[in-house]
């Protein structure tokens, strides 16, 4: 679950971490009040759940309440990477002498966590990271110990923090490591980390994503995070129903069994769409281990809702659960579907049991469904017809 920044600010100041008072405001009206409240200059930030605010206009200094109220006017309703603008956080103003960067995150790869710390934050770090990433240091975290105050000046020198800074941004540095462990998540990101005028380090900015199965286990609180107003419809369709659901921006609806031969589904997907007018696979969609016709209708039910998808792709492998039953699933799923189910499917089947499915799937002529041997060529004849 990823938070807006006033969730995450309020979260940093139940750690202690130094932030600045903020209050959020739906509308103008109350951007202006919370402009009086906090006094002297402001800053009105939209809140959406994407990066990019202030080169679109999200962020915007107020010299007084009704620049505040003009901010937020403007702010309102724009839309920034698709995220149209419902809330903004007023924010008090800092006197900005240096800017930072500090992140701790979930590195699956390793098994472990790890550090990125640089002493030159704001809005270009992702070019830092690409055109000079020795500026940008990358420090393992032990999971087991964590960051305490030695671990965090290490990494602080290996960001570029000179020696008067350094022990200053690595007691930050452990403050929101707390953030990280106390709350179950696999992202705390501060961008930008100052120091002001005052030479105080303040989080400006944060962004946190918690884990969603921390959530369920150790902090239901978290549920009262959740926007499931401001959740795609699909996704939230999809999480109702218990199934493991990413929208993308695509053509071909994706089904399958198992990450890995999902993941694998899309990027074939994607190399068979280059030949046919670049179509692009519509969604991630694991049913997991069982296929049944209720999970199937389910799954292919959230597929269909999404306009952009044109074909779907069912590319199952099976295991424990036999092709035999992801057929019966298919044919009883497209009969519960009915006549909300109008966009060609292709069906590759392999593994236990594959003929005696195919022969179910043939039987049944559905005349939306084709049948395909190979990964590749399901791949193919589904960007085919989406692209028909």
């Amino acid at each position: 679950m990823d938070l807006y920044e006033y969730q995450a600010r309020d979260l940093f100041e139940k750690y202690e971490v130094p932030v600045l008072a903020g209050i959020i405001a739906d509308t103008p009206e109350e951007a202006k009040a919370a402009a009086e409240k906090l006094g002297g200059v402001v800053v009105v930030k939209a809140q959406v759940k994407t990066g990019g605010r202030g080169k679109a206009g999200g962020v915007k200094v107020a010299k007084t309440p009704e620049d505040a109220y003009e901010a937020a006017k403007a702010i309102l309703g724009l839309d920034i990477k698709g995220h149209v603008v419902k809330r903004v956080m007023v924010a008090a103003g800092a006197q900005i002498e240096k800017e930072f960067y500090f992140s701790v995150l979930l590195d699956r790869s390793n098994r472990s966590y790890l550090s990125l710390a640089s002493v030159e934050g704001g809005m270009e770090i992702e070019e830092l990271a690409d055109e000079r990433p020795e500026a940008l240091a990358k420090i393992e975290v032990n999971p087991l110990t964590g960051i305490d105050a030695a671990k965090a000046l290490e990494i602080a020198k290996a960001g570029g923090f000179d020696d008067e800074l350094a022990p200053k941004v690595a007691d930050v540095f452990v403050k929101l490591y707390n953030v990280y462990t106390g709350e179950g998540a696999t992202l705390v990101e501060v961008n930008p980390l100052i120091q002001d005028a005052s030479g105080n380090i303040i989080a400006l900015d944060g962004k946190v994503t918690l884990d969603d199965n921390a959530t369920e286990v150790r902090h239901p609180e978290h549920e009262l995070l959740d926007d499931k107003d401001a959740a795609d419809p699909l996704e939230a369709k999809a999480k109702a129903s218990g199934l493991n659901y990413v929208k993308l921006d695509g053509q071909v609806g994706i089904i399958g069994n198992g990450a890995g031969l999902v993941m694998s589904t899309l990027d074939v997907v994607a190399y068979a769409g280059e030949n046919h007018g670049g179509v692009k696979p519509a969604n991630f969609l694991d049913i997991g281990g069982g296929a049944s016709a209720t999970v199937m209708a389910a799954g292919l039910d959230v597929i269909l809702g999404d306009e952009q998808v044109k074909s779907v792709f069912v590319n199952v492998f099976g295991g424990i659960t036999s092709c035999v039953a992801v057929a019966e699933g298919i044919v009883k799923a497209l009969e519960i579907l009915g006549d909300t189910a109008t966009k060609p499917l292709v069906v590759r089947l392999d593994g236990n049991q594959v003929e005696e499915g195919r022969a179910i799937l043939a039987a049944a002529n559905n005349p939306l469904v084709t049948l395909a041997d190979t990964m590749d060529a399901g791949a193919d004849k589904a960007a085919e017809l989406a692209n028909a």
